[in-house]
């Protein structure tokens, strides 16, 4: 009967750091990067052995820069690796030299044990196995054990039980069930607070099913239970099932087919950005939207600590321009990046996050009305702009004279207000659907700033447009006002508009 892990899903808030260690330190292999499959707009990494073999694989779904989840009861607490017994002092000279912090070697359930977290804090065993030695250095063989944080430790072993594991030894607090090849670890975390979702916490566990069959049949006997929601997904890599035990921990059960290698050659398995079919006509927007990483020994492009959380895309054939994008109310430092990169794909491409937070979703600055806003907010934040262009253009090697700024609704209100405080720093603006933010406009001389406003001709906000391209004229700005047949959302004609625009730029 199949049986065990197949594989481990998590989250990291940076890409770059997951790959250094799962990669570089860990050594295991990246098997496969794909937009996701329920959210395409993030990147899903799965690591695993050279042929991504069920058992051996852990995935991380990226949120980048994405708020902090907790660990508490409901999730999965703890990733255990298989590694030969007699390589845990390798493993702890090799974890020493790269200046990691690592626990042990100590005992659990008779097998050594090292213990470290990951650049988001998951915690990662090296269990000393009986597995291979296929010499060093070499990458974890693979799933040892997950541990599991449960207020019903004998329920959730209950429930387990049914999908190819048997009951095993208890040590502490916790209870180990056994398959042929690992086991799930479930400790009694009555008392603990329940977990959040979010950045450095593990999202769910899945466990091996031969074939579809063997899901329907498991959908079927659980719906049975009335076990709450029972769904079966297509993820073209295997089919799963999605179910959560008594605990509420989220368990999937996935078929070991077809496997990763259905859609790349053999050897080259992880080496370009796959698109789920159903979002297939997005492929050439997730390229860009998706954060860029290197792996280990490939030329990276370090990200510095700035005033503000952005994002860089650079293309494969840069001309020495870069969009300076900055978004809508509720945005990110992505949203606009497929729109710049159809305006020029080969201009280097910089978002911006705003840092002002307006119930739960990201500005530029905090409104006080619809049509008000927080005067001393706005200055503040351009003063931390200022400061972050400084910086940007020193880190990134940008061209100041080759910086167009594309702001949308609020971010282009925002940018508004920065070529009005601080005259200089901003000499290119495509902006869409703005409107003059500050009460007390200033007078700076503008000569030499080219600036394109795209009203909305159907937008509720598009009369307010007026005031800010009067000021613009007046300051001396080569303006170019337009209204497009459009309401406050972006639509094509915006892109074509700021095409035309480009050309005489």
């Amino acid at each position: 009967m199949t049986s065990g892990i197949h594989h481990v899903t998590a989250i990291t808030r940076d890409v770059q750091a997951n790959v250094d260690l799962w990669m570089g330190f860990l050594g295991l292999s990246l098997v496969k990067q794909s937009a996701g499959f329920e959210d395409a707009e993030q990147l899903h990494l799965f690591y695993g052995n050279a042929t991504a073999d069920p058992g051996t694989l852990v995935s991380f779904l990226v949120w980048q820069d994405g708020a902090t989840g907790r660990v508490g009861h409901g999730q999965v607490a703890e990733i255990a690796l298989a590694i030969p017994r007699a390589r845990i002092g390798d493993w702890l000279t090799r974890a020493m030299q790269r200046q990691l912090r690592i626990e042990g070697p100590s005992r659990e359930f008779g097998e050594p044990v090292l213990r470290l977290k990951d650049p988001d804090g998951i915690i990662v065993k090296l269990v000393g196995a009986d597995v291979p030695d296929t010499g060093w250095p070499a990458a974890p063989h693979g799933l040892r054990a997950v541990t599991l944080w449960s207020e019903l430790p004998e329920q959730t072993a209950a429930f387990l039980s049914r999908f190819g594991y048997r009951a095993g030894p208890v040590e502490g607090g916790v209870t180990r069930l056994v398959s042929d090849s690992d086991a799930l670890d479930i400790r009694d975390a009555s008392g603990f607070v329940a977990g959040i979702p979010g950045t450095g916490v593990i999202d769910h566990v899945a466990l091996r099913m031969p074939d579809v069959p063997a899901i329907e049949a498991h959908r079927a006997a659980l719906s049975r239970l009335n076990s709450g929601e029972v769904t079966v997904h297509d993820r073209k890599y295997f089919t799963s099932l999605y179910i959560r035990e008594p605990g509420e921990i989220l368990i999937e059960l996935a078929t070991d087919g077809p496997g990763m290698g259905i859609d790349e050659a053999p050897g080259h398995l992880g080496e370009i950005l796959m698109t789920p079919p159903h979002f297939a006509e997005r492929a050439d927007d997730l390229r860009v939207l998706l954060p860029q990483f290197a792996r280990p020994g490939e030329e990276r492009f370090p990200m510095r600590v700035l005033p503000f959380t952005h994002r860089i895309h650079r293309p494969d054939q840069p001309d020495g321009s870069t969009l300076l994008l900055l978004h809508g109310t509720g945005g990110n430092e992505a949203d606009l990046m497929p729109l710049a990169h159809h305006l020029n794909p080969n201009a280097t491409l910089l978002g911006l996050r705003g840092r002002s937070n307006e119930e739960g979703v990201a500005r530029f600055f905090r409104r006080l009305s619809m049509t008000s806003f927080d005067q001393q907010d706005i200055r503040a934040e351009a003063t931390a702009f200022d400061a972050f262009m400084s910086g940007a253009i020193a880190a990134y090697d940008l061209d100041p004279e080759r910086i167009t700024v594309l702001g949308y609704s609020n971010g282009a209100n925002f940018a508004g207000a920065v070529m009005g405080l601080y005259p200089v720093l901003l000499r290119r603006a495509i902006l869409i659907r703005p409107m003059a933010v500050l009460e007390d406009l200033p007078e700076p001389d503008l000569t030499g700033t080219r600036v394109l406003t795209l009203a909305g001709a159907h937008d509720p906000y598009g009369p307010h447009a007026a005031r800010l391209n009067d000021w613009l004229r007046a300051s001396g700005a080569d303006l170019d006002a337009r209204t497009v047949p459009a309401g406050h959302e972006l639509a094509q004609a915006d892109l074509a508009a700021a095409q035309d625009w480009l050309k005489g730029a």
